[in-house]
């Protein structure tokens, strides 16, 4: 398990991580979300213990990460520039990156360098900006380290790759004891893969919250109710987050059980009614507006 209390990090009069408190558990792959600046490279590198902490603190495994060599074993940092030797090729970065991490998986690199059409020896200064994307994810994958650090993973990756890359990710998490953090700009990135998402903006944590736990009890619904006074009864008694009126149809984002929603909205006998399933884009707009917040402007 991760876990941060109050972690700052300053660079002059810059605040780039404001007491940031997290914690993430083990075997899930945690998304950090947040636009350019807003602390996600930052807090990446201190969990990995590349800088140190103005104040707060990181355990992980309940033991400091900072010059501590033990934990570092089991952490692989993938920067949003990925870093390889001059002209060097994969296979070399293997035999390098097998020297520091005991637990290397060859095979499995062998294997997923296959899959993904990935040529070993060939050097991979030559590759194209998606090719070592994938390059960097497999090698650091391969690594068999327990935790893998990912600043801006799928920038670069065109679908098919990156829905490949999640696949990938999903499998090793499934196989053995491994905890993914992926940073990302994008919040439709993180959808269809993250168990728990938080969300960076200004250098402190807006939200952080279990993906499923915020879809089964955040809904968006549309409904057409021709009773005024219904439809105004029923905005009271729902706890509605966000609502929009176009002409007769009512949509809203509400909190609470679907069927306990629906229940409420055909007592009010409309002659349309349905749930939509919500993006966690929407998700996080709804929540980050009920505590004062309009990111709308940030990541659409």
């Amino acid at each position: 398990m991760i876990k941060t209390e109050k972690l700052s990090k300053s660079f002059g009069s810059l605040q780039a991580v404001n007491e940031v408190s997290l914690k993430i558990s083990d075997n899930s792959i945690f998304g950090l979300a947040g636009t350019n600046g807003a602390g996600k490279s930052t807090l990446l590198r201190m969990l990995a213990g590349v800088l140190k902490q103005d104040s707060g603190t990181i355990f992980i495994d309940n033991k400091p990460v900072y010059e501590n060599p033990t934990i570092k074993e089991e952490i692989f940092f993938l920067p949003d520039v990925a870093y390889f030797f001059q002209n060097a090729t994969m296979k070399e970065m293997v035999q390098y990156y097998a020297m520091y991490y005991r637990k290397y998986d060859r095979e499995r690199f062998h294997k997923l360098a296959s899959n993904l059409g990935l040529d070993e020896k060939r050097k991979i200064s030559t590759f194209s900006k998606g090719m070592k994307r994938q390059a960097a994810l497999i090698l650091g994958i391969c690594s068999g380290t327990k935790y893998l650090f990912c600043d801006e993973t799928f920038d670069g990756l065109d679908p098919v790759m990156r829905q490949a890359a999640k696949s990938i990710l999903a499998y090793e998490v499934s196989e053995r004891e491994f905890t993914p953090i992926i940073a990302s700009h994008n919040l439709r990135e993180l959808e269809d893969i993250c168990d728990h998402v938080g969300l960076l903006h200004k250098g402190g944590v807006l939200l952080s919250k279990d993906v499923e736990d915020m879809k089964l009890h955040i809904h968006k619904v549309q409904c057409v109710i021709p009773d005024e006074k219904a439809e105004e009864e029923l905005l009271q008694e729902l706890d509605v987050m966000q609502y929009e009126k176009r002409l007769s149809l009512l949509t809203m984002v509400v909190k609470g059980e679907r069927e306990e929603i629906m229940r409420k909205i055909n007592n009010r006998k409309p002659l349309f009614a349905e749930a939509i399933p919500l993006t966690l884009e929407e998700i996080f707009i709804s929540e980050t507006e009920v505590a004062g917040y309009d990111i709308k402007k940030l990541f659409i």
